[in-house]
């Protein structure tokens, strides 16, 4: 028999066990003799529950110790604390290649992980597991008898014509604190010019800046705000509860499609065993018929069937916009348009 147990609050994680914050902390314990692993992970543990209870069944001589934190902690306890994980986790796939490229990661290599894509593994050190996509989250009730927007030229039309009703009830991420916001933020600008006139348009409205997906999620539904710009699509889809209040639009003319990614650190203590868990990864994702994910958002197979879907691949373009300098441009260009002061 198997328990899953304790979720422990920020406040008792500090301390000796770990100079990064933490969000979460959730043991699988098993009655087996086998290695603990420990996952360090930007993914929260309601949404990962299913395809480790999935990996566990098949594997019960191993114990899961989950953690979960933010992709800027991912990279502090890994980097700069050398903390001992056996899979790091991460939605920020620019962040999760730095780890790798900086000599941080193991290599692992596996029928699995052969079976990947060529832009969706990166030496063989960073494999993608999801495909989610950027979406817009609109208020059903705000948006009762408009037309939805379907583009960004739609969106961006829809503000313009409508600005008392939008102002102060935007939000999007922060770019400066979120690894996922600036990821989708420099792919749109990379994508398209009318990124800028858009978040100039959301600047010039007060638009609310938040760290997480969740947060703008629930503020839409409950009507806290009217629209969210880039949620991450899978959160959304996953949050059926709140489905009667909110639309999910794919915007038509490009959707950024990012990919949930794992790696294995340097610092691994159960290589083996994280390869296993790697591997299930994968295959429950990458697989045909897919069992264990509730949150892929997109399968491989539409995809392939869909010119406006724009996967993010994996490679050392990803390091541009990390580059000191270019980040502090772009964060620049980014805070002129988007954090605009009322006149």
């Amino acid at each position: 028999m198997r328990y899953a147990f304790f979720s422990l609050a920020l406040s008792l994680l500090a301390g000796p066990l770990a100079a990064f914050e933490l969000e979460e902390r959730v043991l699988f314990d098993s009655p087996g003799e086998g290695p603990t692993l420990r996952i360090l992970s930007t993914t929260d543990i309601g949404l990962m529950r299913p395809v480790i209870e999935a990996f566990l069944e098949e594997n019960p001589e191993i114990s899961i110790d989950y953690h979960a934190a933010s992709s800027t902690e991912v990279m502090l306890a890994l980097t700069e604390e050398a903390a001992e994980f056996d899979v790091a986790i991460s939605s920020a796939m620019d962040l999760q290649v730095r780890l790798a490229n900086d000599g941080y990661a193991q290599d692992h290599r596996s029928d699995a992980t052969r079976g990947l894509p060529e832009w969706a593994r990166w030496h063989d050190q960073v494999f993608g597991f999801t495909l989610e996509p950027a979406t817009i989250v609109l208020s059903r009730d705000d948006f009762e008898g408009m037309d939805l927007p379907q583009t960004r030229q739609d969106l961006i039309a829809l503000l313009r014509d409508n600005p008392e009703q939008f102002e102060g009830r935007i939000g999007t991420y922060d770019v400066r604190t979120s690894g996922l916001g600036y990821l989708f933020a420099t792919q749109d600008a990379r994508t398209s010019e009318t990124y800028w006139r858009l978040s100039e348009v959301m600047g010039g409205m007060q638009a609310r800046l938040y760290c997480c997906s969740d947060d703008m999620i629930g503020d839409v539904a409950s009507g806290e705000i009217a629209m969210a710009y880039n949620v991450l699509g899978s959160y959304a889809d996953a949050r059926t509860d709140l489905h009667e209040d909110i639309h999910i639009i794919r915007p038509e003319d490009f959707t950024t499609v990012m990919m949930r990614t794992a790696v294995i650190p340097e610092t691994a203590q159960a290589p083996d065993a994280a390869g296993l868990f790697v591997d299930h990864l994968i295959e429950s994702s990458w697989a045909q018929e897919n069992s264990s994910f509730s949150f892929l958002g997109v399968t491989p197979q539409g995809l392939a069937q869909s010119a406006s879907l724009r996967p993010i691949q994996l490679g050392p373009g990803l390091l541009v916009y990390l580059d000191r300098l270019k980040r502090r441009q772009f964060l620049e260009e980014w805070s002129a348009a988007l954090v605009q002061q009322p006149e």
